[in-house]
């Protein structure tokens, strides 16, 4: 019996333009992510550096690119959370069925704007819609790698047979079933989390 949820917050929640960043940096002789830039990237979503520095490394790539352009660029990915998905999970929180928790590989840029897009009574009743909000730059680890799981359950005392995850990177839903998690892999414009119930 499913006893806990564990959502992805990006493009299960709130609608992103993957490619945007990259399309904004094309004019600054981006053509492809490095391994160097993959490893930089990394690094921000684990919270092993400050924005600050982020945005320094990234400057010394796109030297021409200014601090306000890099950082609108980086935050180009960020669209709507959408009202009927907001109410969707506070409904379902309010039934207080499920533990109910968030899992984000996110960083601190983009969470500054979704809390600038969204305002403060929106991003409360957001956070306040879950028992328990891990955000990975806040945390020291990011999805797929298997520790990341491992800390939630053990931290949580779950059981992975009575816990479900949804995410749309199916890198990540496959990372969280070896270990016995139920998984969603959310087909991003074909299915919507306001389905989850029928997926339990």
């Amino acid at each position: 019996m499913i006893k806990n949820i564990i959502l992805d917050f990006g493009d299960v929640l709130i609608n992103l333009d993957k490619p945007a960043t990259a399309k904004a940096m094309v004019q600054h002789g981006f053509t492809e992510i490095t391994p160097s830039l993959e490893s930089l990237f990394q690094n921000y979503e684990k919270g092993l550096m400050a924005s600050s520095d982020f945005l320094d490394e990234v400057s010394t790539h796109f030297p021409k690119a200014s601090r306000e352009y890099l950082t609108n660029a980086w935050n180009s990915i960020l669209l709507d959370f959408p009202e009927h998905r907001l109410e969707f999970i506070e409904q379902f929180a309010a039934e207080n069925v499920y533990k109910m928790i968030l899992l984000s590989n996110t960083n601190d840029l983009h969470i500054e704007r979704v809390r600038e897009q969204m305002g403060a009574e929106r991003f409360n009743r957001f956070k306040n819609a879950f028992d328990v909000f891990y955000l990975s730059y806040e945390m020291g680890m990011r999805k797929p790698d298997a520790e990341i799981f491992d800390f939630v359950l053990q931290e949580n005392q779950l059981t992975a047979e009575e816990t479900f995850f949804v995410d749309d990177v199916k890198e990540n839903t496959d990372a969280a079933a070896t270990l016995g998690i139920n998984v969603w892999n959310l087909q991003v414009g074909r299915e919507d989390v306001t389905q989850l119930k029928s997926k339990l």
